[in-house]
């Protein structure tokens, strides 16, 4: 085989890796399954999110954000919430949102379209027998979509969220994760952080509290507005 053979095979290759690349984690591919990643442009309003709850933490996280007068979206791992029932029904009663973030947080690269529906939809039932919400959004653990999601979304009527910005609060420190926020933050917004760790028990979440003092009521003095990313989004309430 010549040389130019072996390279036209490798760029071949390399092009359908990197296709595949983007299916399963770019933020606006909807490839493998209906996804959005901002709301409208023209308009100065934010969604804040929240992973990977509810945890031990998350009721210090509802204070600031009580404090604050700001709604959110909570998008919960069935596991956590099957452990904390009681604090993902302090989450809803609060006001927010809560979305689905499958069931333990497992990625759904190289995983069979049987298993991706499972994690899904036990984590359904498990936020609805706690609190009695149906969600309506999904977020995929790590942001990774796969076959066999485009199918799942449709059976449970989800619609599945990326992000604009993602604080990346599980390795940064405050000044960190505000300045991501700060400098990520535009119009139809949606802004990702983490009130758990997966599902570990009691995480420390103290960055991203700090992160989110700091950062909120900045983004509040720019001129924007928070609402739950249903509300961005325009779903219809249920």
């Amino acid at each position: 085989m010549t040389g130019e053979w072996i390279g036209a095979i490798s760029a071949a290759a390399g092009a359908a890796c990197g296709g595949l690349g983007y299916a399963v984690r770019g933020r606006s591919s909807t490839l493998l399954a209906p996804s959005v990643y901002c709301g409208d442009r023209t308009r100065a309003n934010l969604a804040l999110t929240f992973d990977d709850g509810p945890s031990e933490s998350t009721p210090e996280l509802l204070h600031v954000l009580e404090t604050l007068r700001v709604r959110a979206t909570f998008f919960m791992c069935g596991a956590n919430v099957r452990r904390l029932p009681e604090i993902a029904r302090e989450v809803l009663a609060a006001g927010h949102e809560i979305g689905n973030h499958s069931q333990t947080h497992a990625r759904f690269d190289f995983k069979s379209p049987d298993f991706i529906y499972r994690e899904i939809a036990t984590a359904q039932e498990s936020i609805h027998a706690a609190t009695g919400s149906s969600p309506r959004l999904f977020r995929a653990p790590y942001g990774v979509r796969w076959f066999g999601l485009r199918r799942a979304q449709q059976h449970l009527g989800l619609t599945g969220v990326m992000w604009t910005v993602i604080g990346r609060d599980w390795v940064l420190q405050a000044p960190g994760i505000a300045r991501r926020l700060l400098d990520g933050a535009n119009n139809g917004g949606i802004l990702c952080l983490h009130d758990g760790r997966t599902t570990r028990q009691a995480p420390d979440i103290a960055n991203t509290i700090a992160a989110v003092h700091v950062a909120v009521p900045e983004l509040l003095d720019r001129g924007f507005q928070f609402q739950t990313a249903g509300e961005l989004l325009c779903l219809s309430p249920n």
